[in-house]
């Protein structure tokens, strides 16, 4: 005889309805749960009404209504806003607002005041890409590991979950590590789009050799990380750093002879001459981290 007993859903709140929170609120329906919403501008939870979700009247009220709790809000402050008169004791709070470490550990210390169990959270995706197990979307979570354990069933549902430590400044570490390096890409692609725009080469075609050159080169990553563990920045070095920095004045050549700003370039580049001048030219470009860590100056 076949077991056809539906396995419940945990029931949750939802605060907050921008596109990120629509997205999640909605892939938890699907999935059959009960979410309760709210939102500061009350229009926008009226679309997830439609669809199954009960609407709070306050966050006060959308907190009372289910243990675990979820916030996806513009800020840490619109947080601390919005919980201010919400009674959280027993409560498992799981904040999935973009913020930095510091804010997320404070943030945590106030949860626990306030008799509530804290999880962080840093979410690599965007909204289009929640709810789809395809698109390769994440979230880092932080804090409480007995809450993450409980929960990660439910966390999965609108995206992979990635527990980064019980440090609960951690999520949104990693989370802002990953778009630090996003932007410094996207900082590349758009100096190399604008060289071959006064020419006759389509973006278009650019393109793919831009996807297969930054794939091509992105497991340096992996060499870089054993450099910084073991503290030798030479070890089984290619390209040294005094002969990148000698290739650098072709990059900059070429960007004043196509009338290019050298501006996304050169500030790195000039990180790349300090670490030279100091006398470690053999070494690649790990040695940079150094000159970034301000600790150490």
């Amino acid at each position: 005889m076949t077991d056809t007993a539906v396995v419940p859903r945990t029931p949750l709140t939802l605060l907050g309805t921008g596109a990120m929170g629509t997205a999640l609120a909605r892939t938890w329906l699907a999935a059959g749960h009960e979410v309760t919403v709210w939102n500061r501008t009350a229009a926008r939870a009226e679309a997830l009404a439609a669809e199954g979700a009960a609407v709070a009247a306050s966050a006060a009220e959308a907190v009372a209504a289910n243990r675990l709790v979820i916030a996806c809000l513009l800020d840490d402050a619109s947080v601390g806003e919005a919980l201010e008169g919400a009674d959280l004791a027993g409560r498992d709070l799981v904040n999935l607002t973009t913020g930095t470490p510091a804010q997320g550990r404070t943030r945590a210390a106030w949860a626990r005041a306030r008799g509530a169990r804290f999880l962080d959270g840093g979410i690599m995706a965007v909204p289009p890409m929640v709810g789809q197990p395809e698109s390769g979307g994440y979230v880092f979570y932080s804090g409480s590991p007995e809450l993450f354990e409980e929960h990660r069933d439910t966390l999965a549902v609108p995206a992979g979950t990635r527990y980064a430590g019980a440090d609960p400044g951690f999520a949104a570490l990693h989370d802002v590590a990953l778009l630090s390096a996003m932007s410094g890409m996207f900082a590349g692609v758009a100096h190399a789009f604008a060289l071959i725009r006064p020419e006759d080469i389509a973006p278009k075609d650019l393109a793919p050799l831009l996807v297969d050159w930054l794939t091509a080169m992105a497991p340096a990553a992996h060499a870089g990380a054993e450099r910084l563990q073991s503290g030798d920045y030479t070890g089984g070095v290619v390209s040294n750093l005094a002969m990148q920095v000698a290739g650098n004045a072709t990059l900059l050549r070429t960007a004043v002879e196509q009338r290019v700003s050298p501006e996304l370039l050169t500030p790195y580049m000039r990180l790349m001459e300090r670490r030279v001048a100091q006398g470690h030219g053999d070494e690649d470009g790990t040695g940079v981290v150094e000159l970034l860590d301000l600790r150490r100056r």
